[in-house]
C-alpha cells in the first residue's frame, strides 16, 4: 500500500514538536476537518468522560492520546461508523493492505495507532504498514460514502478501483 506523507494540517495549526496525536490526525485528514477544530473538539468530548480505574484517573487528550469510547462518540456525532473486521478469539483477518481494505475514505484502527487511508494512500506522519502485515481491527467510514458492511464482497477494493479507474 502506497504511503503519503500528511501531518493533518498539525504544523499549519501551529502546533510544533513531537506528540502522539494520531486520533487527532487521523480524523483531521480523512474527515477534512481543520486540525486545530478537530483537536478543540476532541478535548472537549474528553471533557464529559469519567475518570476511572481503567483509565487509572486520567482522561483522553488530543495531544498525547485518545481514549477509544472518546473518539468513537466523536465520529459518530460527524455520522461516521465503524466496521470490525476483527473479533475475540478470530485471529487477524484484514491487513493494512490494498486488496484487503474497501476505496474510500477511511480510518483505521490498528494495535496502539489509528491511521487514515484515502483511495489506497495512507496519510500519516509515518508508514504503519509494517510492509503489509500490520492487522487492522476494524475500520471508520463516512455513512452515505458508498461503503457497505452488509455484503463485502461487492464493495469495491483498493486494487480493483485502480484497475477500472
Amino acid at each position: 500500500m502506497r504511503f503519503q506523507y500528511d501531518d493533518g494540517g498539525r504544523a499549519a495549526a501551529g502546533f510544533k514538536g513531537k506528540a502522539g496525536d494520531c486520533v487527532t490526525r487521523a480524523i483531521a485528514i480523512a474527515t477534512g476537518l481543520p486540525y486545530r477544530a478537530v483537536y478543540d473538539a476532541l478535548n472537549e468530548h474528553a471533557l464529559r468522560e469519567r475518570p476511572s480505574q481503567r483509565t487509572r484517573g486520567r482522561r483522553s487528550d488530543a495531544r498525547n492520546g485518545v481514549f477509544r469510547k472518546t473518539y468513537d462518540r466523536y465520529l459518530r456525532s460527524l455520522g461516521w461508523t465503524f466496521h470490525p473486521t476483527m473479533s475475540i478469539g478470530s485471529g487477524c483477518q484484514v491487513h493494512l493492505r490494498a486488496k484487503e481494505l474497501p476505496a474510500g475514505r477511511l480510518i483505521v484502527r490498528l494495535s496502539k495507532h489509528v491511521a487514515a487511508v484515502i483511495d489506497c494512500v495512507i496519510h500519516d506522519t509515518h508508514n504503519p504498514s509494517r510492509r503489509g502485515t500490520r492487522c487492522v481491527y476494524g475500520y471508520y467510514f463516512e455513512a452515505g460514502s458508498g461503503i457497505s458492511t452488509t455484503n463485502l464482497r461487492h464493495v469495491p477494493l483498493c486494487t480493483r478501483r485502480r484497475q477500472s479507474g
